[in-house]
């Protein structure tokens, strides 16, 4: 292993633990509808005598602002999706026509987005436990280069520099992250 390919899989890591809170926060309810609240999350099915994740038996839209619609591929799986987004205790209580299931999105409390907001910063902080241990990865990796003398000591020190560095970038996108969802589930 050379030092570029050393940083490169530090960089993939950390982009990973971003990614992955991304979605962490895709999945928090702040009153909006949006497909992930449902499509993101262990919603299974239980049809056709299998299991399988909502996404895989229906269509997941928001023609509304407060309203997700949930659109089987076959009609017939209406009530066992209906009963699977039930059963996920997610607060939904889905409404169908016989051909789609409508599932109207609450607006939350203040002490609800309170907790969501105490919630998304432990997805913050998780993040930023994941971000230390790809530097600590990519400082470990310096060492070991250096010594398989693949690094001087001043390539080693630069080497931990840019680890720095990108670590530093990931630390602030992962705030901004924070900052914008807290934002966003505290604006009534």
């Amino acid at each position: 292993m050379d030092a570029k390919s050393a940083l490169k899989s530090v960089e993939a890591d950390m982009a990973k633990a971003l990614d992955n809170l991304l979605k962490e926060f895709s999945g928090l309810r702040t009153g909006k509808a949006s497909p992930s609240l449902v499509d993101n999350l262990d919603i299974h099915v239980s049809s056709y005598g299998s299991t399988m994740k909502l996404n895989a038996v229906a269509v997941i839209t928001t023609p509304e602002a407060r309203t997700i619609m949930v659109s089987p591929f076959d009609p017939s799986t209406i009530g066992d999706i209906d009963k699977g987004i039930r059963e996920a205790n997610l607060g939904f209580n889905p409404v169908s026509d016989g051909k789609v299931l409508r599932i109207p999105v609450p607006e939350p409390t203040e002490e609800r987005r309170k907790e969501l907001a105490k919630t998304a910063k432990v997805y913050a902080e998780d993040a930023k436990i994941r971000l230390r241990a790809c530097r600590k990865d990519g400082m470990d990796s310096g060492k070991t280069l250096k010594n398989d003398n693949v690094l001087t000591e001043d390539a080693q020190k630069d080497f931990e520099k840019q680890i720095q560095e990108i670590t530093d970038k990931c630390v602030k996108q992962a705030d901004a992250a924070f900052a914008a969802k807290e934002k966003e589930i505290l604006t009534v």
